[in-house]
Formats: structure tokens, sequence, C-alpha cells
């Protein structure tokens, strides 16, 4: 089974998603966007229909619970829950495009309206909560595969089904055992082999390193089965395997004693790449994708992993859907990304890909969601990325040997001289944040005259001062605290500047009490306040990142470090 097309209306977070020109070789669907941007709002339109299928149950059999919880609502369309358009529809390809075809799309209390023959095994599902620390269950459990008896209930609740593939696995070795036909070679190929050759391509063949399954014994005595690895010259339990050797031991299992029932399915598995080092994601989502799925199914995974977003940019068979800074209350339509943009490589990095693409390229990280306001200022053969802080900056450019631009904050002019000459690869931003240069009476001047509107560049001057002496003692306050988490001098061998550092507060607080604009602006914090001053209302930053002052003071500030 292979989807072409899913649309949601007022579904979960979104009032009408679409995703559409799945081309009909895909076997891998990768979602990429950053935490709450929706991705995980499929799997659940998934989980929806899934479940009303192996329930064999009418909309009208839901729960109140389950409509707040699917469904996407204001609090006067609450009210008013039955009349609200709700639903999940999908077009597939089957021998024909469009030929199967799920409409959900109605009222609320009237959702099913399907054309073609729905089966049981249409989607089967994982959410990311499914890793087991240790086996506990000492009898074995009988469960119906096709109708996925053991899901949880929403596709946010803990996934307990490992054990019960320990069960299921168990339950065939012993009728195999116990058959008339009883071979043991066959019993190896089947339940054993599968395992160790996906170890082996996964974690590789060094014997130090590589990871076998070597035996299985069932419940006995009260005692839950034991399952037994070997890694170098050691033999172990499983629960003294790693969180990621658990992650991909639990996934192979599931598929293993599972996908013989689900043949013509779509698979959507949430995070596989949990606990995994990047060039084991890589290596997971191939043999997958490859060898696990059956070739007539999709797998549908959403992750934030750039070894995931490798494998699926070199694989042919492979589309990448992008999900950042989407509206959920306007309609949305999306199609596979073009995977050479930068976009795509900003969910997390790997030097090795990144020097591989971008070869002679300047690579800096920049904090929070900077990076696309400094890209759109197409500086030539420079990339941004994002990282999270000013402490994932300094780190990623300290371990993958790239540039990193970060805020100001409260740092004096000396100080940045001595992180800059002891940190060669950290640039700082002449003031506290971005958003102290987009709002800088220079740039607004030129933003205003640009659009034809006034601008009194000495009003607006007098009202940052004005602001600033209101609030120093709100800024001050959390000078200390700001300071103390900064991520410079931490090594053993700057104690004494990092000493010297934490002990600096006063000139920043000398410069706060400063009236002249260029010498306290440095440290005031401009993304907290002035934000109500009337001709800094209502203005887009990317507008006033699109200023040639803006660009000429990053460009400068890029010259000075080079």
């Amino acid at each position: 089974m292979k989807l072409q097309k899913i649309q949601l209306k007022n579904f979960k977070r979104f009032g009408d998603l679409t995703i559409d020109n799945i081309p009909q070789n895909t076997k891998l669907v990768l979602l990429i966007g950053s935490n709450g941007c929706g991705k995980s709002s499929v799997f659940d339109a998934f989980e929806w229909i899934s479940k009303r299928i192996k329930r064999g149950e009418s909309a009208e059999k839901s729960t109140h619970y389950e409509d707040k919880y699917y469904v996407k609502l204001t609090q006067q369309e609450e009210k008013l829950l039955g009349n609200l358009p709700v639903g999940v529809s999908l077009e597939f390809y089957n021998s024909e495009p469009y030929k199967r075809v799920l409409d959900f799309v109605g009222e609320t209390k009237n959702l099913e309206r399907f054309s073609g023959n729905i089966k049981d095994d249409l989607f089967y599902g994982r959410s990311s909560l499914r890793q087991v620390p240790r086996l506990t269950n000492p009898t074995l459990k009988s469960i119906n595969i096709l109708k996925d008896e053991d899901r949880p209930q929403f596709f946010i609740d803990t996934d307990n089904r490992f054990e019960n593939d320990v069960s299921i696995w168990l339950e065939s070795v012993l009728q195999e055992v116990f058959g008339e036909d009883f071979n043991s070679k066959s019993l190896q190929e089947r339940f054993i082999s599968p395992i160790n050759t996906a170890f082996s391509n996964i974690f590789g063949e060094k014997q130090e390193t590589s990871l076998s399954l070597q035996n299985v014994l069932p419940p006995r005595n009260g005692a839950p089965a034991q399952i037994n690895f070997k890694k170098g010259n050691s033999e172990f339990g499983y629960e003294l395997l790693s969180a990621g050797e658990k992650e991909v031991f639990g996934i192979l299992l599931n598929l293993l004693v599972r996908r013989d029932k689900f043949q013509d399915t779509i698979y959507f598995f949430d995070e596989l790449d949990l606990h995994l080092h990047t060039s084991l994601q890589v290596s997971l989502l191939k043999e997958i994708t490859e060898n696990w799925i059956p070739e007539n199914c999709q797998l549908w995974t959403a992750s934030h992993s750039l070894g995931f977003i490798e494998y699926a940019k070199e694989s042919e068979n492979a589309v990448i859907i992008d999900f950042d800074d989407l509206d959920f209350d306007t309609p949305q339509i999306l199609i596979p990304t073009d995977k050479t943009k930068y976009e795509i490589f900003e969910i997390a990095v790997s030097k090795e890909f990144i020097d591989k693409v971008f070869q002679g390229r300047k690579i800096i990280f920049a904090e929070n969601w900077d990076a696309p306001l400094y890209n759109n200022l197409s500086i030539d053969d420079t990339f941004f990325f994002t990282a999270i802080d000013k402490a994932d900056v300094f780190h990623k450019s300290k371990n993958l040997k790239t540039q990193g631009l970060v805020d100001r904050d409260f740092l004096t002019d000396n100080e940045i001289s001595q992180i800059q000459s002891v940190y060669q690869n950290i640039k700082i931003l002449p003031y506290y944040s971005i958003e102290n240069l987009l709002f800088h009476p220079d740039n607004l001047a030129e933003y205003f005259s640009t659009n034809q509107k006034e601008f009194d560049i000495v009003d607006y001057k007098n009202k940052i001062t004005a602001e600033k002496n209101n609030e120093r003692d709100y800024i001050v306050s959390g000078i200390f605290n700001a300071r103390s988490g900064y991520p410079f001098f931490k090594e053993n061998e700057h104690a004494q500047k990092l000493k010297d550092f934490r002990n600096n507060s006063r000139e920043i607080i000398e410069l706060l009490r400063s009236d002249d604009f260029e010498t306290f602006y440095k440290v005031f914090p401009a993304k907290d306040y002035g934000k109500s001053i009337e001709s800094r209302t209502n203005l887009n930053k990317k507008d006033l990142a699109k200023t040639d002052w803006f660009k000429i003071q990053i460009e400068n500030l890029l010259k000075n470090r080079d």
C-alpha cells in the first residue's frame, strides 16, 4: 500500500493540512521539523483511522474524550462540536492512482464514508514511548496480531508491545520445536539469523562493537523470559543493553514477529532514531526501510536526526516533508521538499555530512531562530545553521570545528576580546541580541525611509533611554544568573579567567547607568524591552532584516573575525 495524499480537516493541531504529490515509488516518508510543529498529528490521523477499522466501530461510538483529543477546537467551536467539519481524507496508489480512498470528512458524528474494501492491515504504528528497561512478564501471552489488540489507546500513550513481542516470538519458536517437521537450522534462520544480520548491518562487524543475539529462554519458575546477547567476549542479558541497543532490538523484534500480518500496509513509527549516534541512525533507517518493510509498503517516520535526513537525501525511494514554520490556523499544502535545501539540515548536524555537502563554503551556527534571518542576507558562500542556544553554538563550533555566532547579552568589550582570543571560531554580535540590530534606530530609519514613512530617530532614542532607566533595576537583577550560564572559560586551564569573569558584573551595570545610547544599548535587552514604543510595534523581523544597514553590520562582523 502506497499513500499519495493525506488531508487533515480541523484535526489535532491543523485546521486544514494537505500533504500531496508523494511519488508512487516512495518507500520512506520522513517528516522533519522542530518540536511542536505538528508532525505527530499525521500519525494521530493514521492511528485514528486504524483504531476505527480494527474495532469495527462507527464514529458514533467515539467517546467525548476522543473527540476532544483528535479535534482542533476553539472555545466557541467546542460548544458546537456536532456541527464542526472534521476528519481525514486519504488517497492511495493501488493498481491505479486514487483507486482506494478513505474519506472521513464530514460532521463529527458522521465521519465514516468508505470507498473500497477496508482491511485490518491498512496501518501499523508505533509511538516513541516503546522502550522497556527490563523483562518482567513471567507468562506467555497470546495476541491477535492482525487486530493489533495490544496497541496503546492513543499515540501519546506508552507502547507496551515489547514483552508481547517476546511472547509471540517464543510461542512461534516452541510451535516449531514441537512440530512434526522440526529443523534446528530452519529455526535459526527464521527466528535468530535475521536479527543478527541486521545487528551486523547496523552496528558493524568489528568484534569489540558488534552485537549478536545468542539465545532466548522461556519464562520459568515465576521468572520472566531471558534473552542473552554477546558483544566482544562478554555475554549478558537484555537488561544490560544500552538504550540505543534496546531501541534497535525492540524495533527488529517487533517487525520480525508481526510484519507477516502487515504486507499491504502503511507503517508509521515515530522517532526511530532514539538514543542512537548519527552513524547508527543512517544504518538503522537503511536497514529497516530496505530489508524489513515489505516492498509494496510505505514507512512514515518523524525525526530530528541528520542521520535520517542523510539517508533520505541519498535514497531515490525516500521523500522529506518539512513541517517548520506552519500556521496551524490557515490552509497548508506540503509537498516533498527539495533535498538540497539548507533548511532540511537544520534539525541536527553531522560534521562529515556538512563537510561533504557544503565543501568550500563557510558554516556558521547561530542561536535560536536567527539563522533564517542571516541566510536571507545571501552572504557569499556562507550558510547559517540553527543551534538551540549559546551553549549549543559554542559546543557545535568547538566540536565540529565550524564557526559560531552568538548574542552579546551581558558582555563587556574587554570580555568579548578575551573570549574571541581564546575561541577563534566564535563571533559575537556587537549588541545584546539580533533584535538590537533589527530595532536599532539606524536600521529603523532605513526601513521607514524605504517604505516612505516618517521616523523620528531622536524621539525613538529618547524613548529607549527612558525605558532603560525605568526598567534598569529589573534588567540588573538578571545579570548574574544570565552570565553564570555562559559556556566560556569552563575548561580547567581557564579557571582564573572564569573566576575573573564571574566577578565582573559591575561593569555591565555601569554601562546600563550611562545615558549615551551606543554605550548602554550594547547590553540593553531590546528583545524584552521597548516593544510598546509605537514606532516599533507591528514590525516584521524578516522585513527589518532586509535592509542594507543590517547586512553591512553582519558582513563587517564576519570579516573582522576572518
